[in-house]
């Protein structure tokens, strides 16, 4: 108990002193140790790495999971050491709702066919984004995290731990400075007159007691000064390891693009599969770039009728499942061809389609009976049906 006394005793003395010390220091009444410009530099590439870190992984935070109060469940669950619970993406639970409204509006009709191809899509968006949720967590916010929960602390508290070596020293540096001047000022001024020999025994006397308080001062700033040199170079090295962490996060940054780049490229092949199946649908609305309803004209329909172009009926434009259609045998109307921009590529799904390459150029034109979502195109000599959702039809 004595012992704990004391060292309870100790550790409030060293603490007093340090918060003199650091309050002189405040109000410009103390010398304060500066440390050298690289170890300053150090420090502040440090900081502002960690101030970064911590900006990025919070708005990467905020990209992978939007809602805040999903954010804060998944923090608590984190530092429960609990599993976070499996959470439905929103693309799934819209693709859910989609198939329960194609279940109850009817799934035989256009209008359930079409709920039905489009929520199987959302579904595999959902999955997709699922899976990139899971692997820019681990690849990129973990080692994040790992950085600021643990290299830093460890340099936080170095960094805590050397400002207290150096206050000690500080200390030890003004103790010893006040020390030299008494010790001076006990030697040329004696306290009393100097015609009295009891005043040469008081004078010599102040001046070895300050002479060992010299002595005790020295000792202890060349302690103080070890320790605070060990100090540094601790603190030093830790901070240097920066370097191997900016390689680190860098290598983590590969990884997210990487992950982020293959989640948008399955993004956009779902939803361009899709858009193939709902072009093929018979009786599907489509938008296209032409007006919904032909401007007024002072044209009669006697005219206008006229100058239409009159083909054969062809069997082979039957909607798909019934005869072939020979393209080959089909002549291009006298007037009526267009030309069309491509969008998207496309894939022909059997011989009598034509495959598309984006941004080319082809002629389309349509022909009675046809099905409105589909044109003729020709690109040279070649012929073949194509959607119109893939087209952008040019005046």
């Amino acid at each position: 108990m004595d012992f704990n006394m004391k060292k309870l005793a100790s550790d409030a003395g060293i603490f007093f002193t340090r918060a003199v010390q650091f309050t002189e220091e405040k109000f410009g009444q103390a010398e304060k140790t500066e440390l050298d410009a690289h170890f300053e530099n150090l420090l502040a590439r440090a900081d502002s790495t960690k101030s970064w870190t911590e900006k990025i992984l919070r708005q990467t935070e905020v990209l992978l999971q939007p809602n805040p109060s999903a954010r804060v469940e998944e923090f608590l669950y984190e530092k429960l050491d609990r599993k976070v619970p499996s959470r439905v993406t929103n693309g799934e639970l819209l693709a859910q709702y989609m198939a329960e409204a194609a279940g109850e509006l009817g799934p035989t009709t256009p209008y359930g066919k079409t709920l039905l191809k489009v929520s199987e899509a959302e579904k595999r968006l959902g999955a997709a984004e699922r899976d990139f949720i899971h692997t820019a967590s681990l690849s990129f916010l973990t080692p994040l995290r790992n950085f600021l929960e643990g290299d830093w602390r460890t340099i936080s508290k170095e960094r805590r731990l050397l400002q207290n070596r150096r206050l000690d020293l500080d200390a030890c540096k003004a103790r010893l400075k006040k020390a030299k001047a008494a010790e001076a000022k006990a030697t040329t001024v004696p306290d009393f007159q100097e015609t009295r020999p009891r005043n040469y025994i008081l004078s010599a006397s102040a001046s070895a007691l300050w002479n060992d308080e010299v002595d005790k001062a020295e000792q202890e700033l060349r302690v103080a000064q070890t320790e605070f040199d060990r100090q540094a170079e601790v603190t030093r090295l830790l901070l240097e390891g920066i370097s191997s962490t900016h390689v680190n996060h860098l290598r983590c940054l590969h990884e997210f693009v990487k992950s982020q780049t293959t989640y948008y490229a399955q993004c956009y092949r779902h939803m361009l599969d899709l858009q193939k199946q709902l072009g093929r649908f018979p009786g599907t609305f489509v938008g296209t770039t032409e007006p919904a309803s032909p401007p007024l004209s002072s044209t009669s329909p006697t005219t206008a009728a006229a100058t239409m172009p009159v083909v054969p009926s062809v069997a082979g434009l039957a909607p798909p499942g019934e005869a072939a259609l020979c393209l080959e045998e089909v002549a291009p109307p006298a007037s009526g061809t267009r030309k069309a921009r491509v969008l998207y590529d496309y894939e022909a799904a059997d011989s009598s389609e034509l495959a598309l390459l984006a941004d080319e150029l082809i002629t389309v034109y349509s022909l009675p009976g046809m099905d409105p979502d589909w044109l003729i195109g020709e690109r040279g000599n070649k012929k073949g049906k194509v959607p119109v959702t893939y087209l952008e039809l040019l005046s």
